[in-house]
């Protein structure tokens, strides 16, 4: 039987003083662990990514064992890992499509960390149209100490004092006027001359994976080959090696003749974690497919349909909008996925198509006030989910900075919520004019424009809408979860 965890707070980095305000460039949109748990990998909304470093030794420090009163001994603790700022650099700039007349933000959308080759670590980075893979190189780098013997004397007439000195005292030096006192304390200077090794980490851009998506990027996956790459948009699934940058293969494309005719998007997609021919991906219907590239060059025909076929009371206007998938993730045993829409949290197993082994409720107190969430946009928030190496312990975000934490096998569906104690502040300038809202692909399949509406009324939702934890991820080897609150960055552990 599984146990439900006790969660504490660990660490923040970037936290704001209240009243601050908050830049957009630097809210944060993507965050990655790489497989060991080393490197937290985390980007923003002004094409930068930083790299977080856990701590030296952290993984295998112990609380030393003391004897009680009653002359027991306590058993030692194992320590939650630490991390620290390790460096930063710039992955996108904004550009511009002139082809097209189309923006292109420099906001990091996803971040993937690849196999690690000769201490050199290497990340793929995401914005809406390019692909990126990064090495990041630490090379040691000598800084030489400054010398300390007397601060009443130089250094050379220490060393002129020291040598008369000896000299006149032992008779037993040799010809060249160098004796074994005089050679010991050259020693012993030249240690405080010896360089301070260091290790500093660079930066370089290895490819650029760019002119292969007419939509907006929204997942990318490394296989378990360690040789290919998925990146996936709204309608279009592309495979990638990793050594070529000018050429991809179209495995699944959804876009109908006419642009009218279009009825579902493509909002995530992954890679199977150790079978390289298999992958994911989910839906703007709820749908998730499980593809086999053995079959066929383009995977139109999938293996599998994962769909909840159970009746949820009756449709309205805002089912379909509401079953729309925002964030897919495998477990490591490569036979469950956790899925994440906007109202619930969802376990499956690939082998049951009909419906989810468990379904968790996130906000549920926000179904009445669909509408109002549809009139200021809210509903179209997308989450991040993240699960635990065993598959167990599931995570997501919520509106008012709230972690919700679940348990699979515990009986409490309603899991552990965790206010994040921060409240990001945006520049009224965003809110006093309302600008139109960009084209995208999300209008063009509900078939209209809107405006953009404030959000200033969030108190008729019973919860801060402007507040929300949409990024988070789970270490792959520690119960340590790293989830974003506009530019800050927690991290909490069980």
């Amino acid at each position: 039987m599984t146990f439900a965890l006790e969660w504490n707070f660990s660490q923040v980095f970037g936290e704001q003083t209240p009243g601050e305000d908050i830049q957009d460039c630097d809210i944060l949109s993507a965050m990655e662990f790489d497989k060991n748990g080393d490197h937290l990998a985390v980007g923003d909304q002004g094409g930068r990514v930083m790299i977080f470093q856990r701590q030296a030794g952290k993984e295998d420090l112990f609380e030393c064992s003391s004897r009680s009163d009653s002359g027991q001994f306590n058993l030692p603790q194992r320590q939650h890992p630490e991390f620290k700022y390790k460096m930063e650099f710039q992955s996108h700039e904004p550009e511009f499509d002139s082809l097209k007349s189309v923006e292109i933000e420099e906001r990091i959308n996803k971040i993937r960390w690849c196999t690690k080759l000769n201490r050199s670590l290497f990340l793929l980075t995401a914005n809406d149209r390019t692909i990126k893979l990064w090495k990041i190189k630490e090379q040691k780098v000598k800084k030489v100490k400054e010398m300390d013997i007397n601060p009443s004397v130089t250094s050379e007439n220490s060393l002129l004092a020291d040598r008369s000195y000896m000299s006149g005292q032992s008779e037993s030096s040799h010809a060249n006027g160098w004796s074994p006192e005089w050679t010991n304390k050259m020693n012993s200077i030249s240690q405080s001359h010896l360089a301070d090794i260091t290790n500093v980490a660079s930066t370089r851009s290895r490819r650029v994976y760019a002119n292969a998506h007419d939509f907006n990027i929204n997942s990318i996956s490394n296989n378990s080959d360690g040789e290919t790459f998925l990146s996936g948009d709204d309608l279009r699934i592309n495979l990638w090696n990793l050594e070529v940058r000018d050429q991809c293969f179209n495995i699944i494309d959804m876009k109908p003749k006419e642009m009218e005719d279009l009825t579902e998007m493509i909002t995530s997609a992954e890679f199977h974690p150790f079978h390289c021919n298999l992958l994911a991906y989910s839906s703007s219907r709820g749908f998730i497919r499980l593809v086999d590239m053995r079959k066929s060059a383009l995977c139109d025909h999938n293996v599998k349909i994962l769909q909840d076929g159970r009746s949820h009371g009756s449709k309205t206007f805002f089912t379909e909008i509401i079953a729309s998938i925002s964030d897919m993730k495998y477990a490591m045993d490569g036979r469950h996925i956790l899925s994440r829409d906007y109202m619930t949290l969802k376990l499956w197993d690939t082998h049951m198509e009909t419906s989810p082994v468990a379904t968790y409720k996130i906000h549920e107190h926000l179904r009445p006030k669909l509408p109002k969430l549809y009139t200021n946009d809210a509903i179209f928030d997308k989450f991040d989910c993240c699960l635990n190496g065993d598959g167990l312990q599931f995570a997501t975000g919520s509106y008012s900075n709230r972690l919700r934490v679940f348990s699979c096998g515990t009986g409490k569906e309603d899991g552990i919520t965790l206010e994040v104690k921060k409240d990001p502040n945006r520049k009224p300038a965003s809110q006093t004019t309302s600008r139109p809202r960009r084209s995208s692909l999300s209008n063009l399949a509900r078939g209209f424009y809107r405006q953009g509406q404030d959000l200033s009324s969030e108190n008729e939702v019973s919860c801060n809408l402007k507040s929300k934890l949409l990024h988070l991820a789970w270490h792959p080897k520690q119960n340590l979860i790293a989830c974003s609150v506009g530019s800050s960055l927690f991290m909490y552990h069980a």
